[in-house]
């Protein structure tokens, strides 16, 4: 049997190595979708107009300034981050290289699978969480502090700030894929809070 062939069906015939591909695949898509969501509902909130039986609703000013950017509301999302000076050329590639990394997991499972990653899934890990901090954290700086300045400290240091959207996608991230002692930790942190 051809060795490359061999080595395929051994990847994939392990129960061990078929269980932890599954789960980063998942992780990743996951991940992905907290990630395009994060961009595209922070901006739509920030357009609200009211409310109707659908939730949130956003009006013409969010179809002007921000949908009117592209077709996709994701590309418009980050167009319009762009525009702001939220994000730069290279985020925005980035951001590519994250999705393109999404859509070869999404379909080409069975290749993963049985063939592994052809890309660092670490790498595109810690760039998705480095773009969704780097927006959340202009939201604070250029937004939230310019809305309620009385609400930060004068002395704040943005370096320091831990945003949850980007706290939750990093403990997604090291809960699913970590050591299981590091897994651990976010679990026994938060049964020793809710127990005092």
């Amino acid at each position: 049997m051809d060795e490359n062939v061999k080595a395929s069906w051994e990847r994939f015939l392990n129960p061990t190595c078929l269980k932890q591909n599954i789960i980063t695949a998942s992780v990743y898509l996951m991940a992905f979708e907290m990630l395009k969501s994060s961009i595209e509902e922070k901006i739509r909130n920030f357009f609200i107009e009211g409310f109707d039986e659908n939730g949130v609703t956003a009006g013409l000013d969010y179809k002007n300034e921000v949908l009117s950017l592209n077709r996709s509301r994701v590309y418009a999302s980050l167009k319009w981050l762009e525009k702001q000076g939220a994000i730069d050329e290279d985020d925005l590639n980035s951001f590519e290289m994250v999705k393109k990394h999404r859509n070869d997991l999404a379909h080409e499972l069975f290749k993963f699978v049985s063939e592994g990653l052809d890309f660092d899934v670490s790498k595109s890990f810690d760039e998705m969480v480095r773009i969704l901090r780097k927006i959340e954290i202009w939201w604070i700086a250029n937004i939230d502090m310019a809305i309620s300045p009385e609400s930060y400290p004068t002395d704040l240091d943005l370096n320091s700030i831990v945003p949850g959207s980007g706290l939750s996608l990093q403990m997604l991230i090291n809960t699913a894929l970590g050591s299981e002692e590091d897994a651990m930790k976010f679990y026994n942190e938060f049964v020793a809070r809710s127990e005092t």
